[in-house]
């Protein structure tokens, strides 16, 4: 029974080792409410080009390198939702567009609702980077 034990931690420190060089580093922060371009690898054919999917983020789910966030916005009058793996080297780039006030984890009412019920009032952020910047400054 020992031997399983320790047969699993090395297994997980290789997998650790392993999906270590699969992540990405420059992932923004973003939560869910968040309104965020999601840029996409698209390969049609043997030509590849990049769509942004701009939308609401209505869930995160997961950890690590299985990480993925889902996106919910409105076309023709029709709600499309596509959930991204943070970490695939399809999604090229996020951006985030504004910040929605939430109280809530996963926001699946917005499937719900129509027009202008589906907007989250905005809450201003100020980027830590400048904050702590600012702080460094003043110390000196």
């Amino acid at each position: 029974m020992a031997a399983n034990i320790g047969r699993s931690i090395v297994s997980q420190e290789l997998m650790s080792k392993a999906v270590a060089g699969s992540m990405k580093s420059d992932v923004p922060e973003f939560s869910i409410g968040d309104t965020v371009g999601v840029h996409v690898q698209i390969v049609e054919g043997d030509k590849e080009r990049t769509q942004v999917f701009t939308g609401t983020v209505i869930g995160r789910r997961g950890s690590g390198i299985s990480e993925m966030f889902t996106v919910r916005r409105i076309v023709n009058n029709e709600g499309v939702e596509r959930t991204f793996p943070l970490h695939s080297p399809r999604v090229g780039q996020i951006d985030v567009v504004r910040h929605g006030k939430v109280r809530r984890a996963k926001l699946y009412f917005l499937r719900d609702r129509v027009g202008k019920a589906t907007r989250l009032k905005e809450v201003k952020r100020t980027k830590a980077k400048k904050s702590a910047k600012a702080k460094e400054s003043s110390d000196e």
